[in-house]
């Protein structure tokens, strides 16, 4: 099945803001095994958006709209489709009642121009938004289905994922039993895993498996698309192959679906009633802050150091050395806050300007009562490349000293 993506606005096509809800429909359609083959972006011009409705219309089965169903003048979506589907705008009353009972639940009078927003081509199938005042609507124009969706994200996520989807799914005649599995890992690249998992896809020869990758550095995310007759069919099919992946990436997977490895290494801390203490320089206190915000992180979290400068470092815990090492800092940092367990997490940084082979030696060092496990490793890239493979690194490290696992183990991205 052809499908086309149609993103409208001229805030989105001048480059205003960045068009996050592309790659989010895209990313989404993928994991469920529908390849988009067209990306239209278009500005909030009635003629314009006209011509690319029936370009769409002429080359895809179905299309996904994205943006231009609010109140505004501007918006344009319902008008350009009743046109381009050759019908006439009608209200519908219906979804009038609802936008008018939204407001009156937040003690607001609907303003006149939101009347709009319930104004259907005639022979629209409504969508609903359980969260927004946007309705999204279905209809045919030429041989495609189109469907329209708000710009708002997180209206256009949730219509997307309960609504949309289903009906393409439907629409495309594919086994609507289905299953996205995720495993993100730290310390392999793209290409490395690529080749771990080879053959992976072979071990159900139904051709219902599909693997793939999106790499956001320092992570990877491996992604596992499994379909079936129902659910206990994907899941007699995924189970083993989730077995195989663990087995082949081993240390390297951080965490699954929707966890996180900060959220790993706060549930394994809570498990152990242990406390943490953080000290850290250049990475800009974000090995805190990725944990502190999180719910339980009172009970854990007790203190984070913060500091570009060593001699700042040493004041703030307390050393008298001139050069504190990791593990100095760390077993100090520990004694001094009261916690089990203090990560101390020093970056000698390479002179000069930013460019991409400036790197950075990290410094680490874990202290609990039993002893201090440290590691090294140096990290090209420039600044922000430092910067992100220390935090991550340094978390990842944390994970695998309290699940008992190596603490060294060489990843793709160090140097020697």
């Amino acid at each position: 099945m052809g499908l086309e993506i149609i993103c409208t606005g001229d805030e989105v096509l001048t480059g205003k803001i960045v068009n996050t809800n592309y790659s989010y429909i895209s990313q989404k359609l993928e994991d469920v095994g529908l390849a988009v083959r067209w990306g239209t972006t278009v500005g909030d011009d009635r003629e314009s958006l006209l011509r690319a409705f029936q370009l769409a219309a002429a080359r895809a089965d179905a299309v996904i709209v994205n943006g231009g169903l609010g109140p505004t003048v501007d918006d344009l979506s319902q008008e350009i489709a009743a046109r381009a589907a050759g019908v006439e705008l009608v209200l519908h009353e219906a979804w009038l009642t609802r936008m008018e009972e939204f407001f009156r639940r937040r003690s607001r009078t609907m303003p006149p121009n939101n009347r709009k927003q319930a104004m259907l081509p005639a022979t629209a199938e409504l969508i609903d938004n359980p969260i927004g005042t946007a309705c999204g609507f279905a209809l045919d124009i030429g041989r495609a289905r189109f469907f329209f969706t708000p710009g708002v994200p997180r209206e256009l996520r949730r219509m997307l994922e309960e609504q949309v989807i289903p009906r393409l799914l439907a629409l495309s005649g594919l086994q609507a039993a289905i299953h996205l599995k995720r495993f993100h890992s730290y310390g392999l690249g793209e290409s490395h895993v690529d080749s771990l998992l080879a053959g992976l896809e072979a071990l159900v020869p139904d051709g219902s498996v599909k693997l793939g990758f999106r790499a956001h550095y320092p992570q990877l995310e491996t992604k596992l698309t499994v379909r079936g007759a129902d659910m206990d069919d994907v899941r007699r099919k995924l189970d083993p192959l989730a077995r195989e992946v663990r087995k082949r990436l081993g240390n390297f997977i951080v965490a699954e679906d929707e966890e996180t490895l900060e959220g790993i290494v706060l549930d394994a801390l809570a498990s152990h009633r242990a406390s943490l203490s953080i000290v850290e320089t250049f990475t800009g206190g974000q090995i805190a802050a990725r944990l502190a915000h999180l719910p339980g992180a009172e009970a854990v979290f007790r203190r984070g150091v913060v500091a570009r400068d060593l001699g700042e470092i040493r004041a703030a815990v307390g050393l008298d050395e001139a050069t504190p090492t990791a593990e100095a800092v760390a077993g100090v940092a520990r004694q001094r806050t009261g916690a089990t367990h203090a990560l101390a997490v020093l970056i000698d940084l390479d002179a000069g300007a930013d460019r991409i082979d400036l790197g950075g030696t990290i410094h680490l060092a874990i202290a609990t009562a039993q002893g201090v496990a440290t590691r090294r490793s140096r990290i090209l890239g420039g600044r922000e490349w430092v910067r992100l493979g220390a935090v991550e690194l340094a978390l990842d490290c944390l994970r695998r000293h309290l699940l008992g696992l190596p603490v060294v183990e060489r990843i793709d991205f160090e140097k020697t």
